[in-house]
């Protein structure tokens, strides 16, 4: 193995510790914690740890298999299977993510009838949607022999070698990553900045009286003063960075796998 081929495996390797460990760890703590299986949410990360658990323990192995091979590490029958996952798992991760945002959006702009709104039903059938949903495309992909081993990924996912039919499978790419990526993003981007407007908008109210306060205390200390005002800007930030994180690590972890393959 080469330079470049040896840091790739070591960083698979790092990659397939941290998923492992962090997915392992939500799962314990919602089987431990009564507090988060009383939550509605909480079946949104189960589902999203559980696809992130799943697409470690069966993809990384087999891409890390034929790293070090060069070649399709299994049989054409469990290499389709395992193509099928991928597909199956990366989409239902995608609108797992949405669908908490979903679930953000209604605690947070509907707060007083969050509970007739999003209730464990309601939560149900949007995980069965998600399912459905996902499940569309890696089984068109099995019925038109679109699933094989790739050597550019180094795994077996969506491919196709007939000439004739690169055209069709131009546009199952295009549907398939508008309809889990696209669309995700959306819904992310749509809820978290509803999300955002309720956050100013009570930073706004809590400035105001804070500032009231601040001019009937004319005796304050100075130094008070300036930390009231510091608290009053970070807060302002805050909410602004941990949606830009977590919009921002959607695109980071998913906008590689998409781009990759569409091109």
């Amino acid at each position: 193995m080469h330079l470049p081929e040896i840091l790739l495996a070591l960083l698979l390797i790092v990659v397939f510790v941290v998923s492992l460990l962090a997915n392992l760890l939500v799962l314990i703590c919602f089987l431990y914690s009564a507090e988060i299986r009383k939550q509605v949410s909480g079946i949104f990360l189960v589902n999203l740890s559980l696809c992130n658990l799943l697409l470690t323990i069966l993809n990384m192995p087999s891409t890390f298999l034929a790293m070090l091979s060069h070649q399709q590490p299994f049989g054409d029958c469990l290499c389709k299977a395992l193509g099928f996952l991928e597909t199956f798992l990366t989409s239902n991760t995608m609108l797992s993510m949405a669908a908490l945002s979903i679930d953000k959006w209604i605690a947070v702009v509907f707060p007083l009838s969050y509970t007739s709104k999003m209730r464990y039903k309601d939560a149900a059938i949007m995980m069965g949607y998600t399912w459905l949903h996902s499940l569309t495309f890696p089984l068109v992909s099995l019925f038109l022999s679109w699933l094989d081993y790739s050597s550019m990924y180094a795994s077996c996912t969506l491919q196709v070698h007939e000439a004739p039919e690169k055209k069709r499978f131009m546009v199952f790419t295009i549907v398939f990553h508008a309809a889990s990526f696209v669309l995700s993003l959306v819904i992310l981007c749509f809820t978290y900045l509803k999300v955002l407007k309720v956050a100013r908008f009570h930073c706004r109210r809590i400035d105001i009286i804070t500032m009231q306060t601040l001019v009937l205390l004319v005796d304050i200390h100075p130094s008070v003063k300036q930390r009231c005002l510091s608290e009053q800007k970070r807060r302002r930030q805050r909410a602004t960075k941990k949606i830009s994180i977590f919009i921002g690590s959607f695109v980071v972890c998913f906008a590689p796998y998409v781009i990759t393959r569409s091109v």
